[in-house]
């Protein structure tokens, strides 16, 4: 076929096979405005909420049926044809804007690029990958090296944004039809006969785990019989979708500006996973904080292997009688981070030897000291090694003095080859050029390229500079209020404790603690020192204050299209706050992928709930 259409191009088809396999590489993807925008689903996540949803549905005078629908854990995608040839396909993006991913979804094999009526039609639908194509595509990744993929969704996503289709064509994806736009042009009445009208044109449905009830009662029946066959699927699945059948009833209930008031995605609990804990090992901070760390036997906790995470301290551990060798739980919290939430006691065969905080330093042997106020345990030596490396590590992180190409093990490296042993030493670290360009990996240029990052870090806005030193209780978003409430290192350096204390979000406990650090002889020495080396002490920041913004409280929850830490970054810019926990003084909580409890929490209080185009409309 290919050799015929080389030899007669005017009499390609546009439905050919030949347009299946790919091979069309991009320099990126163009955006495509949506003719209706593809909304997101409001979520649920426990019995209670959803016959809330039920009762408001109830309130408008509609008696529903509904449609249950698995909620397959893939990426949404717009199909359009035009006279039933396959024209275009488009991610969801932000729901008004996508991006074209047509040459991609083109080699999907279960995407028709010919239906059976010539009609000019949009359909929605989710792809995705198996979980038998994963398990196959990350054998091949790891005989050749390549890192693995996590799970179906990561790796769906991945593919579908390959500029190369070709290597889409080779991932496997498939997808699954599931809502029509338009019904109306077509004089469909019901969600059921629209799924039924896409599946009569060619395009799959996931038609044998769709099912159609009567009442709550049938929502709640559907949900737990689903749950329980969850892992037997041969895709991965995050919760059901309930969405009310009649199409007259939909258009009663409305939308909101961001899902429709007529559907809803209930959410299964956070997935925990159970191992073996085979040591407690215990680091040490830079501030001096041990901390007891669980070394597990690997397991997959939503598609990360893990191995290891923090016991927090000798309370956590002792409260839930954690022993090295019982099984325990884990899940992620808030859908990221690992943590123990579980003992199988009754699994204990063996006497376990209850757990034992240590009372000296595992790296220098200091007594470890234990405040009053507090539940973790200090090595007070400031002489300590392994304090003293962190220390640096974090001057030179992301987040602190951004000195780009100093990893953990650089760093610790140098300090043990003694070029660094303190801050004021990186930018000393040029009169040890001859003897880097031994070490194994570092080049001329590489080594060039570290003292250039050195030398512009000296450039930084002030407020990475007080995160960096390493000032007890002052985190990013603290040093961003002195720097921006300030102005220069010398107006802190001068400010009286009750007016540090005076600021917003200073409490006491931050106040004593920058008070404190600039009354100390060797803290002022430090800065002096820095000056010399003329490493900026000003702020630098924008002087924006949002009035929409200024003074807010946010929370942000679930997987967003930009990093949290420029999300984070953007609010305190603009005057407003960044909260981890969800409360009554919360004012906005930003919603983005598979939120966890927080957006559900939101949702109890009455709070807010933006997403991530609201707040970037907010900012303009």
């Amino acid at each position: 076929l290919y050799k015929l259409e080389d030899k007669y191009p005017n009499l390609i088809r546009e439905d050919s096979p030949t347009k299946k396999i790919g091979g069309e590489v991009l320099d990126k993807f163009e955006k495509v405005v949506h003719d209706k925008p593809m909304m997101s689903l409001s979520d649920v996540f426990n019995e209670d909420e959803i016959i809330l949803f039920d009762s408001r549905i109830r309130k408008e005078g509609i008696s529903p049926q509904y449609v249950c629908e698995l909620k397959i854990d893939g990426l949404s995608v717009s199909l359009k044809y035009e006279k039933g040839i396959f024209k275009s396909a488009a991610t969801r993006g932000d729901g008004v804007v996508g991006e074209d991913i047509t040459n991609n979804v083109r080699t999907i094999n279960t995407v028709p690029l010919k239906i059976n009526r010539k009609i000019d039609i949009e359909v929605r639908g989710e792809i995705f990958m198996s979980k038998k194509t994963l398990e196959k595509l990350n054998e091949e990744r790891k005989e050749n090296n390549e890192p693995l993929f996590k799970n179906c969704r990561n790796a769906a996503a991945g593919s579908i944004r390959q500029l190369d289709s070709s290597i889409a064509k080779k991932r496997n994806l498939e997808v699954f039809i599931y809502h029509l736009p338009n019904p109306e042009d077509y004089g469909i009445k019901t969600h059921l006969d629209a799924l039924k009208f896409m599946e009569d044109l060619g395009f799959r449905t996931n038609k044998n785990n769709n099912l159609l009830v009567n009442s709550v009662d049938d929502v709640l029946k559907y949900i737990e019989d689903k749950g329980k066959i969850r892992e037997e699927l041969p895709y991965d699945i995050d919760g059901v979708v309930i969405k009310l059948n009649n199409l007259s009833d939909q258009a009663k209930m409305g939308n909101t500006i961001r899902y429709p008031k007529w559907a809803t995605a209930y959410k299964f609990p956070p997935e925990i996973s159970y191992t073996k804990l085979l040591d407690i090992k215990f680091t040490v901070g830079r501030t001096g904080q041990v901390t007891p760390n669980a070394i597990l036997e690997p397991v997959l906790v939503m598609g990360s292997t893990i191995s290891k995470t923090t016991l927090h301290n000798e309370d956590f551990v002792i409260s839930k009688d954690i022993r090295i060798g019982d099984i325990v739980g884990i899940k992620k919290a808030g859908d990221v981070i690992p943590e123990v939430v579980t003992v199988l006691k009754e699994r204990r065969k063996e006497v376990l030897m209850p757990f034992e905080m240590i009372k000296t330093c595992p790296i220098c042997g200091s007594l470890l000291i234990k405040k009053d106020d507090e539940s973790a345990y200090y090595c007070v030596n400031d002489n300590c090694d392994r304090k003293q490396i962190e220390s640096l590590i974090h001057f030179a992180s992301r987040d602190a003095m951004n000195i780009s190409g100093f990893g953990d093990r650089i760093i610790e490296d140098f300090y043990n080859f003694g070029y660094i042993k303190g801050i004021l030493d990186f930018y000393h670290l040029e009169k040890y050029k001859e003897e880097l360009k031994e070490l194994e990996g570092f080049g001329e240029k590489s080594i060039d390229n570290l003292l250039m990052e050195i030398e512009n870090s000296k450039n930084n806005s002030l407020e990475r500079l007080l995160f960096g030193i390493g000032i007890r209780y002052v985190g990013k978003k603290t040093a961003k209020i002195l720097a921006r409430t300030y102005k220069n290192i010398d107006n802190i350096i001068n400010a009286t404790y009750d007016e540090l204390e005076g600021i917003s979000d200073i409490g006491e406990k931050i106040a004593s603690s920058v008070y404190e650090y600039f009354h100390k002889e060797e803290n002022i020495n430090l800065i002096n020192y820095l000056k010399e080396l003329k490493v900026n002490m000003n702020y630098l920041g924008e002087e924006i204050d949002n009035e929409l913004i200024k003074d807010k409280t946010f929370v942000i929850t679930g997987t967003l299209s930009s990093p949290r830490d420029e999300i984070r970054n953007i609010i305190e810019t603009n005057g407003g706050k960044v909260s981890g926990s969800v409360s009554k003084k919360t004012d906005f909580v930003i919603v983005g992928e598979n939120p966890g409890s927080k957006y559900a929490n939101a949702l109890k209080l009455g709070i807010k709930i933006l997403k991530e185009d609201e707040l970037k409309n907010m900012l303009n």
